[in-house]
C-alpha cells in the first residue's frame, strides 16, 4: 500500500487548518482496479478496532459520531486518502452535517417525510444522514461505501450506537454494501429492473462528487436506483473542490445537459472559508 499515491482530502468537520480549500492543487492520480462489490452483514461489525463515540448536535438533533483510527484500520496516517483504495470514509466530513441539518429543516417545513420510505445513502462513512432517516421512520435504509472495512469498523458500530440510544426506533430494514459506484448496483436490491417504482424513494449523499473521474458512474448509479417519478436525491457538497475540477457546479452542469433531473438549492453554508458548501435536491422533470 505504501506505493500508492496519497494526499489530503478536503477539510473535515473537526479540521479547520485547511480553511475548507479542498484538495491541494495536484492532478488526480490514476486509480487501481476496484475491489468486487460485496454485501456486509450487520453481524460482521469489527470488534478488533478501538471504537469510541462523541455527541454531535445538529440543529435540534443529537447524534453520535464514531471515531476509529485510520492507521489501525488501513495502515494509513489519519490525513491520507489513497484513490481507489481508501476514499476517506473514516472521517466525518462537513457535508454530512450540512445534509442532516438540511433534512431536518425540510422535515420540519413539511417538504420531506421519511415515513415508509426506502432510502439509499451513497458514500456513507459515519452514515449520519442514513441514521437520521432511520430515526424518522424509514421502512428501509441501505448504506453504501467504497470500503467494506469502513462499513465493518465504523458504519455498523455507529448505527448500532445511535439506534441503541433511541427507544422509538421502529423496524427499519438496514443493509450494507461495499463497492465502486460502477459495480455496486449488481448487489443493491432496489434497482431498475424494469420496474422503476420498485427503486429507492430517497437517495442521500454527502461529499461524493470531489472526484471528477467518478462523477459519471455515480450519476449512472443514481439513475439506476431512484424511483420514478417521485424519487428525490439530497446531495451535500462543496461548490468547488480546488485542484481536481469536482464540485456542485460541474456535477449539476452534467445533470442539466442530460435533461433527466431538475435541481433545487436547499441550503448554502458560508462559514468564513473561501469555499461555499451547498445542499441540493434532485428530482425528475
Amino acid at each position: 500500500m505504501a506505493t500508492n499515491p496519497t494526499f489530503q482530502l478536503f477539510s473535515s468537520s473537526n479540521d479547520k487548518s485547511s480553511q475548507g480549500l479542498g484538495f491541494f492543487d495536484s492532478p488526480e492520480p490514476p486509480r487501481p482496479p476496484p475491489p468486487p462489490p460485496v454485501e456486509v452483514l450487520s453481524t460482521e461489525s469489527s470488534s478488533s478496532v478501538d471504537f469510541t463515540v462523541d455527541k454531535v448536535t445538529i440543529s435540534d438533533v443529537t447524534l453520535l459520531k464514531g471515531r476509529v483510527n485510520t492507521k489501525e484500520v488501513f495502515g494509513l496516517p489519519n490525513s491520507d486518502l489513497v484513490p481507489g483504495v481508501y476514499e476517506g470514509g473514516l472521517k466525518l466530513w462537513e457535508g454530512s452535517i450540512d445534509l442532516v441539518k438540511a433534512l431536518e429543516k425540510e422535515s420540519q417545513t413539511g417538504n420531506l417525510s421519511f415515513s415508509r420510505k426506502r432510502v439509499l445513502e451513497l458514500g456513507c462513512g459515519h452514515a449520519l444522514p442514513g441514521i437520521y432517516a432511520c430515526l424518522k421512520g424509514a421502512d428501509a435504509v441501505h448504506f453504501q461505501d467504497f470500503n467494506a472495512e469502513v462499513l465493518r469498523c465504523l458504519t455498523i458500530p455507529n448505527l448500532n450506537a445511535n439506534l441503541s440510544e433511541k427507544s422509538s426506533v421502529g423496524d427499519t430494514e438496514v443493509r450494507f454494501f461495499a463497492g465502486e459506484w460502477s459495480e455496486v448496483h449488481k448487489l443493491l436490491p432496489l434497482v431498475n429492473d424494469g420496474d422503476e417504482k420498485g427503486c429507492y424513494d430517497i437517495i442521500l449523499m454527502a461529499e461524493t462528487i470531489y472526484s471528477i473521474s467518478a462523477q459519471k458512474s455515480l450519476y449512472e448509479l443514481i439513475k439506476k436506483c431512484l424511483a420514478n417519478p417521485d424519487g428525490a436525491v439530497y446531495m451535500a457538497a462543496k461548490k468547488y473542490y480546488f485542484g481536481v475540477g469536482g464540485g456542485t457546479r460541474q456535477f449539476l452542469s452534467m445533470i442539466e445537459k442530460d435533461g433527466v433531473f431538475a435541481s433545487t438549492l436547499v441550503s448554502e453554508v458560508t462559514d468564513g472559508s473561501s469555499n461555499v458548501r451547498e445542499v441540493w435536491k434532485l428530482s425528475y422533470k
